[in-house]
């Protein structure tokens, strides 16, 4: 990497703008990744502590918020070290480190939710051959498989990158993204590697995608003909539905911004499109399987009626 580039300090200016509320900024960020560490921490316990919750299904929704933490955890303690400083900097090695951990956590999010759907449509389109498919050794292996293989793939994103010479040092975002970094490369520099890569990602990660709306469509299919299978689609399916289209939807705006988007934006707009996919689902996810999964609503509905009955013995009317 030292022979590669002689820039060993980025700048990051995506905060210039919030300096006169840097402080409440901080605050309200501490705030809300606290939420965010809690509400996936409880999800993760109640699910390994309760074994009527060993099932697949809720071993994914585990492996999801493992992801969640993952993620998160390579952005908001540096973005609350940069609230603190008037000019936040990120050493080069630092910043390919937290690319790699941004890219791999969006696309083991992908690969998690595809192998959710698939899940979801053995046990509705097939369940008489469900437990025969989704046996423990092979939901171990799709969970190594969803994260893995982001893994590898963006290990060989970062390292096409750390070969390239860099011309600038001036990052007009909150967080380092690998194809950010691609564009401060000298002019003479060869990025045909990198935009190879780059569109061969998209185009696995647009499968995933594509074989999830496959799966909806067999089980849409499916629920019209039985009673049964749509309250079955309806409890277990639609917080699915719902986290796919939130995280589509933030990652598809953060893509086309940087690829196409127009450099004249405001700065607090580009900020939150940047960050909108490390902002939006870590929180609302454990939000929508907590209250939607019924099992899990009642196992929390559960915890919170024993606290009840502990502290006020007198008034246990609605949790007997």
């Amino acid at each position: 990497m030292d022979n590669a580039s002689a820039v060993r300090l980025f700048t990051l200016s995506g905060l210039n703008e919030t300096m006169p509320y840097r402080v409440t900024l901080f605050s309200l960020t501490l705030a809300y990744y606290c939420v965010i560490l809690f509400a996936n921490i409880f999800l993760i316990v109640i699910i390994v502590l309760d074994s009527n919750l060993h099932e697949p299904m809720y071993i994914l929704l585990c492996s999801f918020c493992f992801n969640a933490l993952y993620g998160t955890a390579g952005f908001y303690p540096k973005f609350l070290i940069d609230l603190q400083t008037t000019s936040p900097e990120i050493s080069y090695d630092a910043c390919l480190l937290q690319a790699f951990i941004m890219y791999s956590f969006a696309c083991s999010d992908l690969s998690i939710l595809a192998v959710m759907a698939y899940d979801r449509y053995l046990a509705i389109c097939q369940p008489l051959h469900y437990h025969s498919i989704m046996t423990k050794k092979r939901l171990s292996q799709l969970i190594c498989i969803s994260w893995l293989t982001p893994w590898c793939i963006f290990a060989l994103n970062v390292i096409l990158t750390s070969q390239l010479q860099l011309c600038g040092a001036h990052i007009q975002r909150m967080l380092c993204v690998n194809w950010v970094i691609v564009k401060l490369a000298c002019p003479k520099a060869n990025v045909f590697p990198n935009s190879v890569t780059a569109y061969c990602t998209m185009f696995i990660y647009t499968g995933h995608g594509v074989f999830v709306v496959w799966t909806y469509m067999h089980m849409i299919k499916t629920c019209i003909r039985s009673k049964d299978d749509r309250v079955k689609f309806m409890q277990t399916c639609v917080p699915h539905l719902t986290s796919m289209l939130t995280f589509v939807c933030t990652i598809l705006f953060d893509l086309m911004h940087m690829r196409f988007g127009p450099e004249n934006l405001p700065q607090h707009l580009k900020n939150f499109i940047a960050i909108e996919f490390i902002l939006v689902p870590p929180f609302v996810n454990p939000l929508i399987y907590g209250f939607k999964l019924t099992k899990i609503r009642n196992r929390i509905e559960g915890i919170f009626c024993v606290k009840s009955k502990l502290h006020l013995p007198a008034q246990t009317g609605n949790c007997s």
